[in-house]
């Protein structure tokens, strides 16, 4: 009878170990005020609403994710990505396909979502400037950045990947938006941008690699200018730094969430990522971080207010200005253009 009352305490004691870790999940995303937003409106929320344990870590990138699949020791449920990486892991096999029977993506924002990743928020990469230095009328377009006579003083500008980088030049080089991803189409008109970027090279103070650095830079008006994401300048101004920017040329991106290969708790996963995805969750983000949704059901909400859409870089007025980043570029062209990028850099 020992014996047996022992047997069932064990696999009572099983039993609950494993509904406790199949009730249980892990995401990943970039940290700082982006995270502290996601966290907020859409993780502590969701969990809450779903009665999940939820572990939140912070991560470097898809670089991470393919060392956990290739070693096949996966802590990651659910990761932030840019959607030109995501797109990239999940050609690599690095990542599970969307079940877009679980996530109802029926009033998503066209090209915010694809085979491996689901649109979490729309930014904008544009440039922001030291309004103590430059007043409210700082720089409207890529060329004013470059413009060191117009504009003296020093830039910041992002060192660590190529996204967002090659664009601005070559619209400060005059080329008109709509043309940019034809000329940057070839190692020629890679070469070009990166051409401009060396023109301003002496005037850049600081090569930022996180969206943490580019609003302390702000924040300590280390430098007048530059490059970064409009949330993170929000945040910076919010906390007492003398900081403007404009949406104009400015570049509209989608951060997105996916699944790595081998999820521990894949299909917790999926669903957990079907209800973030809701507008009742992505309505909230903009409280705290000015990112606009991808479900376009949250600007009707009620919650999303007309002058905080105006704020926003999904709202129609600022999107109009703006030039829409080409996952088909960065899909065919990344990694050759962050080479040649990197070795601009180490000159």
């Amino acid at each position: 009878m020992n014996s047996r009352l022992t047997l069932t305490l064990i696999a009572t004691l099983l039993a609950s170990s494993a509904m406790a870790q199949d009730n249980e999940l892990t995401v990943a995303s970039w940290g700082g005020s982006f995270q502290d937003a996601e966290s907020k409106a859409l993780f502590e929320p969701a969990a809450k609403a779903m009665g999940i344990n939820l572990t939140q870590e912070t991560y470097s990138g898809m670089s991470d994710v393919r060392l956990q699949v290739q070693t096949g020791q996966v802590t990651f449920d659910l990761v932030a990505s840019g959607t030109g990486s995501a797109a990239r892991a999940g050609a690599e096999g690095l990542l599970e396909p969307i079940d877009y029977n679980v996530v109802d993506v029926s009033h998503f924002l066209k090209g915010t979502y694809s085979d491996y990743c689901v649109g979490s928020d729309v930014f904008s990469t544009t440039y922001a400037w030291n309004t103590d230095t430059y007043g409210a009328d700082g720089p409207n377009s890529w060329a004013d950045f470059w413009d060191t006579e117009k504009f003296p003083g020093s830039r910041a500008y992002r060192g660590n990947s190529v996204a967002g980088v090659l664009e601005p030049a070559l619209m400060a080089d005059g080329v008109a938006p709509e043309d940019v991803y034809k000329v940057l189409d070839s190692e020629d008109g890679i070469k070009r941008a990166i051409d401009k970027i060396r023109e301003l090279k002496p005037n850049i103070e600081v090569f930022w690699s996180s969206g943490a650095q580019q609003a302390q830079l702000m924040k300590d008006g280390e430098v007048d200018m530059t490059t970064g994401w409009n949330g993170r300048f929000d945040t910076a101004a919010r906390d007492g730094g003398k900081v403007a920017y404009s949406f104009n040329q400015g570049l509209a991106d989608v951060d997105c969430f996916a699944i790595p290969k081998g999820a521990p708790h894949k299909e917790l996963a999926m669903k957990f990522l079907a209800e973030i995805s809701k507008a009742e969750y992505q309505d909230d983000l903009p409280k705290y971080i000015t990112y606009g949704p991808t479900n376009t059901l949250a600007y009707e909400t009620g919650e999303i207010s007309p002058e905080v859409a105006a704020t926003l870089p999904s709202s129609p007025e600022n999107a109009a200005k703006q030039l829409p980043i080409s996952l088909d570029w960065y899909i065919k062209w990344e990694t050759t253009a962050n080479e040649m990028y990197q070795d601009m850099l180490t000159e």
